[in-house]
């Protein structure tokens, strides 16, 4: 909810200093977050889309993310097991080096792809898009390259 709150804050600051002609607004705000075990994920998701907020959320982490890049995980994972994948598959934690970095570069096509198929696996068994597990870094990324 942190993140919803300031990003919001941030807008609405935007906004004003540019109708007084100091500055333009972003064209777009973006919250990245995990689900984690945080109780309030559905009130900040609430938030974030009244204010024209996008999200890239992560369920339950952001380690599934990095996980999509190798291999499917359709089945429902928790935080510690997905960061102990992670941890393997990377050859380090959540702080990337630039080895993972580029090696989750090259395979975001295919993180892509897994991701938006747990997407409809989701709406397929209808579940809640965002279900565990699932990931919208995706969109983020798509947003910043252009794709």
């Amino acid at each position: 909810m942190t993140v919803v709150d300031r990003a919001a804050d941030q807008k609405r600051q935007e906004a004003k200093e540019a109708r007084r002609g100091r500055g333009r607004a972003s064209n777009e705000y973006w919250c990245v977050f995990d689900v984690d075990q945080h109780p309030n994920v559905g009130q900040a998701i609430d938030k974030a889309l009244a204010n024209g907020i996008s999200m890239a959320m992560s369920n339950p982490c952001i380690e599934l993310w990095f996980i999509l890049h190798f291999q499917d995980q359709s089945a429902h994972i928790e935080r510690g097991d997905a960061q102990t994948v992670s941890k393997e598959l990377l050859r380090c934690d959540k702080a990337l080096d630039s080895a993972a970095l580029s090696e989750l570069m090259e395979r975001f096509p295919e993180a892509k792809v897994r991701a938006v198929a747990l997407d409809n696996k989701h709406l397929g068994d209808d579940r809640a898009a965002g279900s565990n597990p699932s990931s919208g870094m995706w969109r983020l990324i798509d947003r910043i390259t252009g794709g």
